[in-house]
């Protein structure tokens, strides 16, 4: 069936329950989601998305009994990850003459997953707009990297819609469909959750993005997303959220993170989590078993958080593979560097394990306070008592030593793009997330260059 939006704009989506999964495993869905696509019928008909492929038939025939089929005009591909493309192969089956309006790297990753079948694209650039009638007209707006290289916005005007694709969205299944009938707790959880699993690697470009639509000062009065809820009161109010997202700005809580074998780790973990609660009774603290709680999870929790403990036993000369399997994929998320975090774990034979987790959290970009606690076997009461000082140096202002060390012999090499601009530590690039002071290998690897927009990569030393 079709749910009325607003004028003649509807929505054909389907609301997925039993969704568990996203991302393969990557992403827990707790309250269902949902696949938005929406049906827009004034001079023209124009599809908005389609939905995942297991439930094609349901779209199609859903679609068959709204409208005639055989007089849409055409179908605008926001985005080509295959729970919003996945019916198009089907959709093209019934109309293989449609008109697929989408961005050129769309075409690219279409045809990648579904073939070549010389499909009718038409590639659209930020300001291209397309007169669907009645005196409206859709006009698409690039979104690169929210959160795949392919996406794309349309506003709508006249009804002034913004269909968002997957920035502004959350995997919550809502069949009230408007964010101001959600439950609310439940409505912001998964927006956070959302955007710190799968857009905040994306940060700089979410900085520049809404920043660029603020400026085109478009009358936006909802924001249907393609998952989730639609923002119709207030619309503007997840757009500034995404903003100050992006500045990861980090609250008064610190996360302890940890794997246990035989429960002494665990000992460990919660040691820690009491003497910051005593020390610091208004900081938030969370303890989490990275075998008992989804990464997703943890990860939101960690996205919030000033500073990080995470233990592990030592392993075959390493650590669990739960605790490195989490350390990778905080990595992945390119989280804001510089926060504080601290290692601590039991060993038996070798005790490497601590040294390990030390590599990981700095790759992963946090400054590891020299404070740990390695325990031989099970904790002791000294063992206990280093909890505190793992504490005091999370709960300091105070950077670690090895941070001071840096900043005081930090690079201070410019890097020229091919287009001529020069990166200067010194002066950073605030406008798009980087602080004056961050030296080339602090800078965010999904930057680009603010003038010409090629990546990091492309940029060469500036040799004196």
């Amino acid at each position: 069936m079709r749910k009325h939006i607003k004028g003649n704009v509807s929505w054909i989506g389907y609301l997925d329950w039993d969704l568990q999964k996203f991302h393969g495993d990557d992403f827990t869905i707790h309250n269902g989601s949902s696949q938005n696509a929406y049906l827009i019928e004034e001079e023209k008909t124009i599809l908005m998305d389609t939905v995942w492929a297991p439930h094609q038939f349901e779209y199609i025939e859903n679609l068959k009994r709204e409208t005639d089929i055989t007089k849409i005009d055409a179908i605008v591909v926001q985005h080509g990850e295959c729970d919003h493309s996945g019916t198009l192969p089907a959709l093209m089956k019934e109309r293989p003459d449609l008109p697929i309006y989408c961005s050129a790297n769309a075409v690219k990753s279409l045809e990648g997953q579904w073939g070549k079948h010389g499909w009718d694209f038409h590639v659209v650039k930020t300001g291209d707009s397309l007169d669907i009638g009645n005196g409206k007209k859709l006009i698409f707006v690039e979104m690169p990297f929210l959160h795949w290289p392919d996406s794309i916005a349309t506003f709508m005007t006249g009804d002034n819609i913004l269909f968002s694709m997957d920035a502004f969205g959350q995997h919550y299944a809502v069949g009230e469909m408007y964010a101001d009938l959600a439950d609310q707790d439940t409505l912001w959880h998964e927006a956070l959750r959302y955007y710190a699993n799968i857009v905040s690697p994306f940060a700089p470009m979410v900085t520049k993005k809404v920043k660029e639509l603020k400026a085109m000062d478009l009358p936006v009065e909802m924001i249907a997303p393609s998952h989730g809820a639609i923002w119709r009161k207030d619309p503007m109010q997840i757009v500034d959220a995404y903003e100050r997202w992006a500045s990861q700005p980090e609250e008064n809580r610190i996360t302890v993170v940890y794997g246990t074998m035989w429960h002494g780790t665990e000992k460990l973990a919660h040691a820690i989590a009491d003497q910051i609660s005593l020390k610091s009774p208004d900081t938030i603290v969370k303890v989490y078993n990275v075998d008992h709680t989804p990464k997703d999870d943890i990860a939101s929790e960690v996205f919030r958080s000033k500073a990080v403990a995470i233990g592990s036993p030592t392993i075959l000369n390493g650590v669990l593979d739960g605790v490195a399997a989490f350390t990778y994929y905080l990595k992945s998320l390119k989280l804001k560097k510089g926060r504080k975090a601290a290692v601590f774990g039991c060993y038996g034979w070798s005790g490497e394990g601590n040294r390990v987790l030390r590599e990981m959290m700095t790759e992963a970009g946090f400054d590891v306070v020299d404070t740990e606690i390695k325990c031989s076997w099970n904790p002791c009461d000294d063992d206990i008592d280093k909890a505190e000082e793992i504490a005091e140096a999370l709960i300091s202002d105070k950077a670690p030593a090895a941070k001071e060390k840096e900043a005081s012999s930090s690079s201070g090499e410019k890097w020229r793009c091919p287009c001529g601009y020069i990166y200067d530590p010194a002066k950073g690039d605030p406008e798009h997330g980087v602080p004056a002071g961050t030296p080339w290998e602090k800078v965010p690897d999904d930057w680009s260059c603010p003038v010409c927009h090629l990546p990091k990569s492309a940029f060469k030393k500036v040799e004196e």
